[in-house]
């Protein structure tokens, strides 16, 4: 790799381990202590949901203007509000309980999620501009930092808690993203483009694109889904400790941190196999979904062994079916005509963000909908056969693709 390659690694796997430890830490302590200033269990959850609301604005409106800003500076000042907002949250415990304390909340939890939009519409697009024939591997090894933080962030947010109280983990994390301001100042490489004439509209207009969007929702959704649904299940089926939940949780991101380089490589090494990981690693995740209850109709007793397996095989199907997504998607917005810039690569990324992020906010909001009225069991399978339904129509239109070809 050159320096500037290398640089721009290192710049960022800081933002995304950076970001996703700062956004993982609530989990543990922060819906206690909105319960004791007197939030109710919807408000906790809409402050939880409106970050990924926030998120697809951001990354849309990052994604589009990203030459006009300037893709360093958009990190940069990404990271730096992130930072802030991070601080800015570990003061609210002293804010007046009820009306206020909510709103507050959701005022910096939203520029909070602006802030990351920017830093990581301009990451992922300064990584596909560096790495142009090694999208797929360079998005799978940053994606370990990404997991490695949603792996950290919950234990040490909540061990500062414990030891400090509520204000020295978001304090301590905060300071971390501010001090990375600088470090990507220095290490960061400036990358100069050209607007470009192209829209969100027109690549939303591509037929392939618009399907592999609807299955990355339909895997971020899956996701939320669990958020919301899966503690509850496992302490009410099973017994569990909150912290064995907790354990739960690594059975989705271990697998998927572990597999995510391996098959961006392969993705990469081997383009044509795209279509197939895509495909194969939607029906797999859906499948296990359906398993997961496990679904009423199938007659299986529920058991946690199964419930951990399934876990593992949903967490390696996300990283079989996402790594080769952007790619994927890049290379159809080029075959439309699209120029190979920053400003076509700061479009795909921002609508990568915004899918994903799309379907984070759908996902626990529809999976309580769903666990409330019906019961997980189905609630499950319900989600599993978004999935399926998301990569049956993806390879239809490859199957029509090819025959197209051929004739």
């Amino acid at each position: 790799m050159s320096r500037t390659q290398i640089f721009t690694l290192i710049s960022v796997a800081s933002v995304n381990f950076g970001s996703m430890i700062c956004y993982s830490i609530l989990g543990p302590f922060f819906p206690n202590e909105a319960v004791n200033k007197g939030a109710s269990q919807t408000a906790i959850g809409l402050i939880f949901s409106c970050y990924a609301f926030s998120n697809i604005i951001g990354a849309l409106l990052m994604g589009t203007y990203i030459v006009q800003i300037g893709a360093k500076f958009m990190l940069v000042s990404g990271l730096f509000v992130s930072g802030g907002c991070t601080i800015m949250f570990g003061f609210l415990d002293r804010a007046p309980s009820g009306t206020v304390f909510i709103t507050l909340c959701f005022i910096v939890r939203s520029i909070d999620a602006i802030g990351f939009a920017a830093a990581a519409t301009s990451s992922i697009a300064l990584a596909s501009k560096v790495f142009p024939n090694n999208v797929a591997t360079v998005l799978g090894s940053l994606e370990m930092f990404t997991g490695l933080g949603l792996i950290l962030g919950p234990p040490l947010g909540g061990w500062l808690y414990q030891a400090y109280g509520y204000e020295l983990p978001f304090l301590v994390l905060g300071c971390i993203l501010l001090l990375m301001v600088p470090f990507n100042i220095i290490v960061m490489p400036s990358c100069a483009a050209e607007p470009s004439e192209n829209s969100f509209l027109q690549l939303l207009k591509v037929p392939k694109v618009l399907l592999i969007c609807f299955f990355m929702f339909s895997l971020s959704s899956g996701l939320g889904f669990l958020d919301t649904t899966l503690s509850l299940y496992a302490i009410e089926k099973f017994g569990l400790t909150p912290g064995y939940v907790g354990l739960l949780f690594l059975g989705v991101s271990l697998p998927y941190g572990l597999s995510s380089p391996v098959f961006g490589f392969f993705a990469d090494k081997y383009p044509t196999s795209r279509r197939w990981f895509l495909i194969l690693g939607g029906l797999l995740s859906g499948l296990c979904f359906c398993f997961l209850g496990p679904a009423p109709f199938l007659h299986i007793t529920s058991q946690l062994w199964l419930l951990i397996f399934l876990l593992c095989v949903i967490g390696f199907g996300l990283g079989l079916s996402l790594m080769p997504s952007l790619p994927e998607i890049i290379a159809a917005a080029h075959e439309q005509g699209f120029e190979d810039g920053l400003s076509t690569l700061g479009m795909v990324s921002g609508l990568f963000g915004a899918c994903w992020s799309m379907g984070m906010f759908y996902g626990p909001m529809m999976g309580g909908v769903l666990t409330q009225h019906l019961t997980f069991e189905w609630a499950a399978t319900i989600q599993g056969g978004l999935s399926v339904l998301a990569a049956t129509l993806l390879g239809l239109y490859y199957q029509y693709e090819h025959l197209k070809k051929r004739r």
